[in-house]
C-alpha cells in the first residue's frame, strides 16, 4: 500500500514588466491524492490508473490516464525511465481550487503535479532542478512552472544549448504527451536534457499581499502570445528592463516604497497588446493608483490574463471592489481572493 499527497501552488507570471522572466507561486494549491493499492481493479484504465478530479470546469476535465494532463505528465517521466504504467490498483484523486485559463497558472501546475506523480510512483528521487527539464519540454516557458514549483518570487530563464541538446528540446509536444493519433513508436523516451533553465529565487517582503480578481472567462494562452507583435520598438525595451531591475529589489525592500513599486510594474510589452483580449484592462491599469488608493503597490496581468493582480498592504477589499467595479461596467462579472506566497512550492506528504 501506498499513500501520499501532492500539494503545488497557483502561480502569477509577468508582474508587470518581467515577461517569461519572473513569476511569484501562490497558497492556492492543487492537491493530487495518490493511493496504490494492489487488490483495488483498475484494469478498466488503459494504464491502470482510476482518476477522479473536483474542482474549477470538472465536468470538462478528462478522466482518462492517456488524457489527462496531470497522469499524461507523469506517464511521460515515468516512461523516459522505463516504466510503462501506473501500478495496479492506482487511484488518483486531484482536488483543484485553481481556476481553469484565468492567468493563475493552472495548466503549470497541473504539469508540475504530474511530473512529481511520476517523480514518486517511479522512485526516481529527482531534484526539483532536475524535475523543472521535464516540466520544461512540456511547457517551454519557465516562468510559472519555476514558481509553482520551487515557490516565493522567482526570476528564470533558458540556457543556450548545443545542437543535440536543442534538437531533443525541440521534439513535437504530441510526441511528449501523445494524441489518440500518434502512433506508439513515435512516443518520446528519451529524458530531457540537463539544466535547461536557470532559475533564481528573490526575497520577498511579507507585508506586501496578492490581491487577485478573477474574471470569470477564459483567455487562451495561444490567443493571449498571438496578439503580441513580432518585433518591438528599442524604447520599449529598455522601458520593461528599466522597470525590471528596479522591481526585483524594489519587492524585497524593509519599507514597501509603493510609488516605487508601482511605476517598476508598469509594462510595454504584453499588456498593451492584450488589452484587447480583456474588457476594461486598460482602465483598471490607468485608474488605480497607491494615490487613489492607499496600501496599493502595484497593478498588473497576471500571466496571460484575464485575472488582475493586485499587489497592496492595506484596504485589499477597497482595491478589490474598484476593480470589479470598472470591470462590472464593461459587462464583466468577477471574483475575489486574498492570497500570500507559497514560499516551499510543490510539496509532497507521504502517509
Amino acid at each position: 500500500m501506498v499513500d501520499f499527497k501532492l500539494k503545488v501552488p497557483a502561480s502569477s507570471a509577468n508582474i508587470g514588466p518581467g515577461f517569461d522572466v519572473l513569476g511569484i507561486g501562490l497558497n492556492l494549491f492543487l492537491e493530487v491524492q495518490v493511493t496504490v493499492d494492489p487488490s483495488l481493479d483498475t484494469s478498466d484504465d488503459k494504464h491502470h490508473a482510476k482518476l477522479s478530479y473536483e474542482g474549477d470546469a470538472a465536468e470538462n476535465v478528462p478522466l482518462q490516464s492517456e488524457k489527462n494532463l496531470i497522469t499524461q505528465t507523469a506517464l511521460y517521466v515515468m516512461r523516459c525511465n522505463g516504466i510503462s504504467n501506473f501500478p495496479q490498483g492506482t487511484k488518483i484523486h486531484v482536488i483543484n481550487p485553481i481556476p481553469l485559463g484565468r492567468g493563475l497558472g493552472s495548466s503549470g501546475a497541473a504539469i508540475v503535479g504530474g511530473v512529481m506523480l511520476g517523480n514518486e510512483i517511479g522512485k526516481l528521487n529527482l531534484s526539483k532542478e532536475r524535475m523543472l527539464d521535464y516540466c520544461l519540454l512540456i511547457e517551454r516557458h519557465p516562468d510559472n512552472i519555476a514558481a509553482a514549483m520551487l515557490g516565493g518570487f522567482v526570476g528564470s530563464y533558458l540556457n543556450q544549448l548545443n545542437e543535440a541538446e536543442t534538437e531533443a528540446k525541440n521534439v513535437p509536444l504530441e510526441n511528449i504527451l501523445p494524441k489518440a493519433s500518434t502512433p506508439e513508436s513515435s512516443y518520446e523516451t528519451r529524458e530531457p536534457p540537463k539544466d535547461i533553465g536557470q532559475y533564481i529565487k528573490y526575497n520577498w517582503n511579507k507585508k506586501i499581499r496578492c490581491v487577485t480578481i478573477i474574471p470569470l472567462f477564459e483567455v487562451k494562452t495561444d490567443d493571449a502570445r498571438a496578439v503580441l507583435p513580432q518585433l518591438y520598438v528599442k524604447e520599449d525595451i529598455v522601458f520593461n528592463l528599466q522597470r525590471l531591475a528596479v522591481l526585483t529589489t524594489a519587492l524585497t525592500l524593509p519599507e514597501p516604497d509603493h510609488k516605487l513599486i508601482y511605476e517598476a510594474m508598469r509594462d510595454k510589452i504584453h499588456q498593451p497588446y492584450r488589452a484587447q483580449l480583456i474588457p476594461g484592462l486598460e482602465h483598471v491599469l490607468n485608474e488605480l493608483t497607491p494615490q487613489t488608493n492607499p496600501g496599493l503597490c502595484g497593478i498588473c496581468l497576471s500571466g496571460a490574463g484575464p485575472t488582475i493582480l493586485c499587489l497592496a498592504t492595506d484596504n485589499y477589499e477597497q482595491i478589490a471592489e474598484q476593480v470589479i467595479g470598472i470591470f462590472k461596467e464593461n459587462g464583466v462579472e468577477c471574483k475575489w481572493k486574498l492570497l500570500d506566497l507559497a514560499y516551499d512550492g510543490a510539496t509532497v506528504e507521504h502517509k
